[in-house]
């Protein structure tokens, strides 16, 4: 069975990104293959120059990502882990979790893959209301 991660923000292909972003997006390049656009069932919140993705049960609100089939999960979710302050090692509780969410594939299919999901209140957060982080920046 193969390991997928779903990304929605600063390690999508176009996203501007910082060295740590840049190191992690080359990581990504390196021990992932990209399978295209995928959707998740999510709010989308303006974080700061990031944004955080919060799983919900309306259909209406969908976060546009892409997902990766990892060739190393081991190392590059480690690494992951680090960026995105998720884990051991960080104050309780992180802004991320690092969670197995259901993802539509742009053929219809749907996969379960890691995703990041941001772990902190939004209220005070603007809504992205594309669900795109690249139509915000």
């Amino acid at each position: 069975m193969s390991d997928y991660l779903f990304v929605y923000g600063t390690l999508r292909k176009h996203a501007e990104r910082r060295a740590a972003g840049q190191h992690c997006y080359q990581l990504l390049q390196q021990h992932a293959s990209l399978r295209g656009l995928g959707w998740l069932q999510a709010k989308l919140y303006l974080v700061d120059y990031y944004p955080g993705a919060v799983a919900c049960n309306n259909p209406k609100w969908q976060v546009t990502g892409e997902v990766y089939q990892l060739k190393q999960p081991a190392l590059l979710l480690t690494e992951l882990d680090q960026y995105e302050e998720c884990g051991s090692g960080f104050a309780s509780p992180t802004e991320y979790l690092r969670l197995k969410q259901q993802v539509t594939l742009e053929n219809s299919e749907k996969i379960s893959a890691w995703v990041y999901c941001y772990n902190h209140p939004t209220d005070g957060l603007q809504q992205i209301m594309s669900g795109d982080f690249l139509h915000c920046l």
